[in-house]
């Protein structure tokens, strides 16, 4: 049952991750098309703190993968700290 509540949160904060890139592209892609129409008039500022926001979001959700990564390895009896990445997904 561990695992699998384990692994339930492994998929939810991929997907979250996922969504924030996604959003990133949006509001990149919004600052974009306002930018070129509103020209002097883009509110630059506010698309900033709106992209600082999604990176700290982004920031959470890495650090929380990181805990629960930590957690399944003292779990299963595993050292963190002595756990050597060669590759793979980040």
């Amino acid at each position: 049952m561990r695992g699998t509540v384990e692994g339930e949160a492994r998929r939810a904060l991929a997907r979250l991750r996922r969504a924030l890139e996604k959003a990133g592209r949006e509001l990149d892609a919004v600052a974009g098309t306002l930018r070129h129409a509103e020209a002097e008039d883009f509110p630059a500022a506010e698309f900033e703190e709106a992209s600082s926001h999604l990176n700290a979001l982004h920031a959470f959700v890495e650090e929380q993968a990181e805990r629960l990564e930590q957690k399944i390895l003292t779990a299963g009896g595993l050292d963190p700290g002595r756990i050597r990445r060669t590759g793979g997904l980040g």
